[in-house]
């Protein structure tokens, strides 16, 4: 084939798809859009504004303590004769807990008694001459100065033989014993300890910058090592100083343990409710952000309504409205993007 002839096949079969597409044009097509024609209609879901109670909350970490808690030493040297406590019980304030040897004392306030009642005897008998002049004043001074020091030796080897006992210092729970009876204990050795766990002390400490928002009475919730309930407790006392290491104020609650469920010296994950408020809080996906701000969509008289709002805190879902929203208002989460001003919405779903 000529090539004068290939070229004019090309040129041919150029035209005709010029002509298909200049003036054959398909039945179905309709006319552009004309000029200021509004939007179709749009479906979307919605979301129903209403007031929240929104918590403002603090973290932390800190210790659970009991309310009162002592370690049980002896206040002298000497061979512990009797331990009269059983491991793991309730013991209450001054019941005898451990004995010590005190025979040699017991001994000497036995000789102490008998000097006394001599020297007692001996008071009343110069005391009686005085009355009648058998004896001068000096002489019966003498025998009361005698008497008042046997009552004073009789006082301090009381005072010897109750450090022999130990007594539990308030009602509580004793732990496990550290000593067996027939040890030669001091001061240095611990018989035991006892705690009062009835109520609990939740000591925690926050930055300085949330010291104004924290007062006494205010609620914390905290939690504990393989129990995921949430506890509450109450702030019962606040330190009146911020550390100069952390810069951290220390802060105390308490809880009441009466099911005694929580053990002292628990690691507690806590919660401060600083403070509450109402408020509005829309879902994170029916915010549209701009340049100059945020907005979202409302529906007014089922029409699309742009609407500019201030935010607040945020959430995994959600995102506090400041302002902008009123009660009642239906927020459009679903297709906002798409949507102009005053297009009809039809809300299929409404979520509150």
């Amino acid at each position: 084939m000529k090539k004068s002839t290939i070229i004019i096949i090309i040129s041919i079969v150029a035209v005709l798809i010029l002509i298909k597409i200049v003036f054959l044009k398909p039945e179905n097509q309709g006319p552009p859009p004309a000029a200021g024609q509004k939007p179709s209609s749009a479906i979307a879901t919605g979301y129903l504004a209403m007031p929240v109670i929104l918590e403002n909350n603090i973290s932390s970490s800190g210790s659970v303590l009991a309310s009162e808690e002592v370690e049980l030493r002896p206040e002298m040297s000497g061979k512990l004769v009797s331990v009269l406590f059983k491991e793991g019980t309730t013991v209450e304030k001054g019941a005898l807990l451990a004995k010590m040897n005190d025979a040699e004392l017991q001994a000497q306030l036995k000789k102490l008694n008998l000097q006394y009642k001599l020297a007692k005897e001996r008071e009343r008998r110069v005391k009686g001459l005085l009355e009648i002049k058998g004896v001068s004043q000096e002489e019966y001074d003498v025998a009361a100065n005698e008497l008042e020091t046997i009552e004073a030796d009789m006082e301090y080897t009381r005072a010897q033989i109750a450090k022999t006992e130990i007594r539990a210092p308030f009602s509580g729970k004793i732990g496990l014993k550290s000593v067996s009876e027939g040890s030669f204990v001091s001061n240095s050795n611990v018989i035991a300890s006892i705690q009062q766990t009835e109520m609990l002390k939740i000591d925690f400490s926050i930055p300085e910058k949330y010291a104004a928002l924290v007062k006494v009475g205010d609620t914390v919730k905290f939690s504990v090592e393989g129990n995921k309930e949430k506890l509450l407790a109450k702030v019962a006392a606040i330190e009146p100083r911020i550390s100069s290491q952390t810069r951290n104020i220390m802060i105390r609650a308490v809880y009441d343990n009466k099911s005694g469920s929580v053990y002292p010296g628990a690691f507690a994950k806590v919660e401060l409710i600083a403070s509450k408020k109402q408020s509005f809080m829309i879902p994170t996906e029916a915010l549209i952000p701009e340049m100059k701000g945020n907005k979202i969509f409302i529906v007014k008289n089922g029409k699309a309504f742009p609407q500019k709002v201030e935010t607040g805190v945020r959430t995994d879902a959600g995102v506090e409205i400041l302002s902008g929203l009123t009660a009642g208002d239906t927020v459009i989460t679903t297709g906002i993007m798409s949507l102009k001003p005053d297009t009809q919405v039809k809300i299929i779903q409404l979520k509150k």
